[in-house]
């Protein structure tokens, strides 16, 4: 098991509030993981200064728990053909709101304006589409809270693959009725040409 460095634990603390550990996610790369698929522990994700959605969602969540939020996590669930998504969700003043690590310019943070989780998941539905205009997400999970896991896990030199195991099995909750998803409108033209800007090319 690896140890942060004073510089690495520095760093973290001064990341003391959701906008600006959001501001630091968009600072790193983003992970296209062309040696294989990873799932780096929050360590790792600093200094190999990479990071997809999940691993930043995870390091996100860890950072946020230094400064006494709960370490949590939300799966969103889509059809396939399509990438599902991982947020770090938190509270703030009773209202949610979300860090998320992404490649594209939608389905990104959150201000902490929501009642519930429910609205907060809500919020990414219209973001979320194919390059057809279909519109793909269907159910959330449950937030993971990272604490049920063995304590030193964000120090691992390896990858987390049981957090990915724990956010498939935990519950999810529908968000469409079938004769909803039957009358779904697709997304317009200029909704996907938007969809398609990237922050990191793919070299």
């Amino acid at each position: 098991m690896l140890t942060f460095t004073k510089k690495e634990k520095e760093l973290m603390q001064k990341l003391n509030t959701p906008a600006k550990v959001q501001d630091f996610l968009n600072g790193l790369k983003f992970n296209f993981e062309k040696k294989g698929q990873t799932l780096k522990s929050p360590i790792l994700t600093l200094r190999v200064g990479n990071a997809h959605c999940i691993e930043g969602a995870i390091l996100g969540a860890y950072i946020l728990s230094l400064h006494g939020f709960p370490p949590l996590l939300l799966h969103l669930k889509t059809i396939k053909g399509d990438y599902d998504h991982v947020i770090a969700p938190f509270k703030m003043d009773g209202l949610w709101g979300a860090l998320s690590k992404t490649n594209h310019a939608v389905l990104r943070y959150r201000e902490p304006i929501y009642k519930n989780i429910h609205e907060l998941v809500m919020s990414y539905f219209h973001e979320y589409f194919l390059d057809n205009g279909m519109k793909t997400l269907r159910s959330y999970s449950e937030p993971l809270n990272l604490n049920i896991f063995e304590k030193g896990w964000e120090r691992e030199d390896r990858d987390l693959w049981g957090i990915d195991d724990e956010l498939d099995k935990i519950r999810h909750y529908d968000i469409l009725s079938k004769t909803a998803i039957k009358n779904l409108r697709k997304a317009e033209e200029i909704e996907i040409k938007a969809g398609k800007i990237v922050e990191f090319k793919r070299y």
